[in-house]
């Protein structure tokens, strides 16, 4: 468990200021939770008084299935980690102080974030903040900290969640009739539930920077200040879980699928810069070639040898590879430039906010796995100096660049063959990924889809 501050960032708590507001009677509970291989937030409500009493300290239990269940929370096989022959035993959520916060958009509500520890205190090497904090404990041994900024998008829909669950997320109104990018008048409509979103996540102690309308029906994204790699994913799981809560009770529903129709998916671009000691940005020269530095060369290239083998972080799920469609926004091609969206990797900014942007994750991704992912990616291309391949300039599309995987089972393959990722992430973290996959693409394999009974009930 991190020590907790003296002074609390704005927005959030220190474990004095909880105190304080439990005891004038208007913090009541406390969320203590994790993200899970799917992304979703997971945990439990304790007694404000419990937590300060007890649970600050000493953690709370949670069954050790939370890391081995497919979406639909099924026990299934294959988990080093949790299966029956184990007996499905507990593990400890361990909070981090330094993420203590009031949930605004719930009543009485504290959360904080947890790592995964076994009962004898030992980090439960899968959950997805410990696979992050090793990449980010790799690059501090070479003195360097990672910024990243997550754009997730999302399409709001007029339905509630129950009303979409009843018509099995079919015919569902979506909140614009029209593509709405940059659009204000049709955004406007949706003003009511986008504010509440922003503000309860500024309440929360995030920055919350702005909104703008994309180009699905009721499509938006809400970006928010670029922070510390462990803080933009904490904060992007409270965002993303929250958002959903906030729209239910408007009467309404959300969706961050990769790709919930034909038309333009849902992004989660994420941007990534590292910085040396004090604040130094390593990533720039004046002097070199497009105002890189040889490790931002390396750093690239790095990102470039590794994205297809780690392509498992970016994009976990089948649907995630519907999204790469050529002329979609979304990238097909292994490719960088500089301000280029047709490439995989985009380079922004200059000086200190020189960063690349990969463009390959969706909005139903882990964040904290997909980070991890570019922090390896370019470690190993440092650790090796690799060179950088020259810029690819125009359309890439259309390139014969080396191509982002196809679906989940070539993503799969490339995985389980990568030893970058063994030697990056550990065998166990790839073991237990690997299984998650496959899971998934049985159960894929298996379902029968209204696709196939339109096209064979009775024409075939």
């Amino acid at each position: 468990m991190a020590a907790a501050s003296t002074t609390a960032k704005s927005g959030n708590l220190t474990i004095d200021e909880l105190g304080k507001l439990v005891a004038a009677k208007e913090i009541d509970t406390v969320i203590i939770a994790f993200t899970d291989m799917q992304g979703r937030l997971v945990g439990k409500r304790a007694s404000a008084r419990l937590f300060l009493e007890e649970l600050a300290e000493h953690g709370a239990e949670c069954c050790n299935y939370l890391l081995a269940v497919d979406v639909e929370m099924n026990t299934v096989d294959g988990y080093a980690i949790s299966s029956w022959e184990k007996g499905y035993g507990d593990m400890a959520m361990m909070p981090d102080l330094d993420t203590l916060r009031v949930i605004p958009w719930l009543p009485g509500t504290a959360m904080v974030t947890a790592d995964l520890t076994w009962l004898d205190e030992k980090p439960v090497n899968p959950d997805p903040r410990q696979v992050l904090k090793k990449q980010l404990a790799r690059l501090a041994e070479r003195g360097l900290t990672a910024f990243v900024g997550t754009e997730l998008e999302f399409i709001v829909f007029e339905d509630s969640y129950r009303d979409a669950w009843k018509k099995k997320y079919t015919d569902l109104y979506p909140a614009s009739d029209y593509n709405i990018d940059y659009a204000l008048l049709a955004s406007s409509r949706m003003e009511p539930l986008l504010r509440e979103i922003r503000n309860g996540m500024d309440g929360a102690g995030m920055y919350c920077e702005g909104v703008k309308g994309e180009c699905n029906l009721g499509q938006q994204e809400i970006a928010f200040r670029y922070t510390d790699a462990l803080a933009t994913c904490d904060n992007h799981s409270i965002y993303k879980n929250g958002a959903k809560e906030i729209a239910d009770q408007h009467g309404k529903s959300l969706t961050f699928m990769a790709k919930y129709n034909e038309r333009e998916g849902n992004s989660c671009h994420i941007h990534l810069s590292v910085v040396g000691k004090d604040g130094d940005p390593v990533m720039s020269d004046k002097n070199g070639k497009y105002g890189f530095s040889k490790l931002m060369e390396h750093w690239i290239a790095g990102q470039l040898k590794t994205l297809r083998e780690l392509s498992l972080f970016f994009a976990p799920n089948i649907n995630s590879y519907k999204r790469y469609v050529e002329g979609s926004f979304a990238p097909t091609a292994v490719a960088w430039g500089l301000d280029n969206r047709t490439c995989a990797l985009r380079v922004v900014g200059h000086g200190r906010s020189l960063r690349v942007e990969n463009r390959v994750p969706g909005g139903d991704v882990n964040q904290y796995l997909a980070v991890s992912a570019l922090i390896a990616g370019g470690l190993y291309g440092i650790e090796h100096e690799l060179e950088l391949e020259p810029i690819f300039e125009g359309n890439a599309y259309v390139s014969d660049a080396p191509r982002v995987p196809s679906s989940l089972r070539e993503a799969t393959a490339l995985f389980a063959a990568s030893e970058i990722a063994r030697d990056a992430f550990g065998a166990e973290v790839v073991e237990h990924y690997l299984n998650n996959a496959r899971v998934e693409q049985s159960a894929y394999d298996a379902a029968i889809t209204d696709w196939e009974r339109v096209r064979g009930f009775e024409r075939f």
